[in-house]
């Protein structure tokens, strides 16, 4: 193992900034919206801001810990670019794809040396280059530092960045931190530790999709304080939102390639499984199409290679699973068509989001079959090796002291992964914890007791899951306003249905009741007899959906809701 440095250089007081910008800084300082302005004008080339950035940046400015809720394309690594310029310190920017870091990374160097600088440290780099990279940081020659969380696992890495005393944490794609949130990753929730090894550096997490539960989550998770929200609307108006419905298999399979083939071009099909999304591009490139699979299963490099293409526009089509599309930056996408229902509302909307980030018209088609359900629920209801949780549970629960996670590692013969999934699930049960040097230590003594609480924990998790397989046959079957139905699952009420997508055009969206004289406001905090807390999250015509802690979303008839008295206000 390379060591990193552990002594920082002396880093000035102020960012780099160039001869020409700074008699227009200097003349600028009378409030940070103006340094900002001036910052976003002659060191990026932005003329202006888009709605919430400032806001966001002088939060963060001031110290506050601020979680930014934005949709795709609007603009959120500026939130973090301007301000990093103006504070003391490094920028720590955890990000989960190493693709997405490397052209962030390209994209500030682009910029030159008044962007600060940037470098990245991640496993496809050798340790002399990770090393290189930490110097860098250390001599006050970059700015910032990108990471995956997977690095911020190691206690080294932790040190390092200590010792660098950063100004400002970044946690992109932030709903990963949150069990409720779509793309949970277990390796973000140990990122609230790393912030306070690093003496709480203000925080500043990014994310595009984040229903009011989810935002919560985040803010508990990684500690966060004196927190600002800055969350803006989430329609997308230049989206049409359609959904096909089919009974047949076939007719579904063909329509997928008849839409796809039809639409302008390029475009995004998100297929369900890899072999439907190899079938379905083999099917599109054979009536003449330059179309081409991407999915987990391929090689690294060919995913790079199909990545490239689409950005430069030598392709008209990719079919993709879910693999594809983070950090995907590409303004001029006309369509995204999904030959399958989403295992989610939340990753519907960003997948959906991929399109039209030019700001013209683009088209979200779900070609939907209810029998698709069943393989989403299947998705969603795997279990936790339970005797991998019991020999953890059991290994540490004996250990005299703390134990670091490869020994553990090798006496639980586990992998790296699994045992990052049994270690949080134990840490959620409140049977384990991680000591500050990032090694873990047993909390409960019984490993009994701690593993059947961890495995509650996952079936919590579970039921979590497969009741937003449920949302997403609403959204599909809904006749109401697809867009009031999105927006309400995000907290948002839209009042008039919106006229642009296909049951505003065919009429059904203004045949639904009327709801808006219901005595349980949208985010109202409500209980329920049997089962908990919960949140009132969107209203479907004379039913109300509402997220409870304990089993996920639920639907229920307002009408009986309301005659057998089932929810209180809180």
């Amino acid at each position: 193992m390379f060591r990193y440095p552990s002594q920082r250089a002396t880093r000035p007081s102020a960012p780099p900034v160039p001869p020409d910008l700074s008699e227009d800084l200097l003349t600028a300082t009378s409030t940070p919206a103006a340094q900002l302005r001036a910052l976003a004008r002659d060191t990026f080339g932005w003329t202006q801001l888009r709605p919430g950035q400032l806001e966001a940046m002088e939060a963060v400015l001031a110290g506050r810990d601020t979680l930014v809720v934005m949709p795709t394309g609007s603009g959120k690594s500026a939130c973090y670019q301007l301000p990093a310029l103006l504070l003391d310190g490094p920028t720590v920017v955890v990000s989960p794809l190493i693709a997405l870091q490397r052209d962030q990374v390209a994209a500030l160097q682009a910029r030159g040396e008044a962007a600060g600088g940037a470098v990245a440290a991640n496993s496809t780099q050798s340790g002399r280059e990770q090393e290189a990279a930490f110097e860098a940081v250390h001599a006050g020659d970059a700015e910032f530092v990108f990471l995956s969380p997977e690095q911020l696992a190691k206690p080294e890495v932790v040190e390092s960045l200590a010792a660098a005393k950063p100004s400002l944490f970044v946690v992109d794609e932030a709903h990963c931190v949150s069990a409720w949130g779509h793309d949970f990753r277990p390796d973000y929730l140990r990122l609230g530790d790393v912030v306070e090894r690093l003496v709480h550096p203000t925080v500043l997490a990014l994310t595009a999709t984040a229903a009011p539960p989810v935002r919560e989550e985040i803010v508990e998770r990684l500690g966060m304080r004196d927190v600002r929200q800055v969350v803006r609307g989430f329609d997308r108006p230049n989206l049409f939102l359609e959904v096909l419905a089919f009974t047949d298999e076939d007719a579904q399979r063909e329509a997928v390639v008849l839409r796809a083939a039809g639409e302008e071009k390029p475009g995004i099909v998100y297929a369900a499984t890899r072999k439907d999304a190899e079938t379905y591009a083999a099917s599109l490139a054979e009536i003449g199409l330059r179309a081409r699979p991407y999915h987990a299963g391929m090689k690294a490099a060919d995913r790079e290679e199909v990545q490239h293409a689409f950005m430069a526009d030598d392709l008209d089509v990719v079919v993709a699973t879910t693999a594809f599309g983070m950090g995907i930056d590409k303004p001029n996408v006309r369509f995204v068509l999904h030959a399958a229902v989403a295992d989610s509302v939340d990753s519907y909307y960003q997948e959906i989001g991929r399109a039209g980030r030019d700001g013209k018209p683009a088209v979200a088609v779900l070609c939907y079959r209810p029998e698709d359900l069943g393989l989403r629920r299947f998705f969603a209801s795997g279990k936790p090796d339970e005797d991998a949780v019991r020999r953890v549970a059991t290994l540490l629960t004996h250990a005299d002291e703390p134990v670091e996670s490869g020994a553990l590692r090798e006496a639980a013969e586990v992998s790296g992964g699994k045992l990052t999934t049994v270690v949080n699930l134990l840490e959620e049960a409140e049977a384990v914890e991680v000591t500050p040097d990032g090694r873990l230590t047993a909390v409960e003594d019984d490993p009994v007791a701690a593993t059947e609480r961890a495995l509650d924990e996952a079936a919590a998790r579970r039921r979590v899951d497969q009741s937003r397989v449920e949302m997403m046959r609403g959204y599909a079957e809904t006749l109401g306003c697809r867009r009031q139905y999105l927006l309400g699952y995000f907290g948002e009420e839209l009042v008039e249905p919106c006229g642009r997508c296909d049951t505003c055009v065919e009429g059904t969206a203004a045949e639904q009741p009327d709801s808006s004289d219901s005595p349980y406001p949208l985010n109202a905090r409500v209980r329920h007899k049997e089962w908990g807390a919960g949140l009132v999250m969107r209203y479907e015509g004379d039913r109300i959906v509402v997220l409870f802690e304990e089993v996920g979303y639920k639907t229920l008839a307002l009408e009986a809701v309301q005659r057998n008295r089932l929810l209180e206000l809180v």
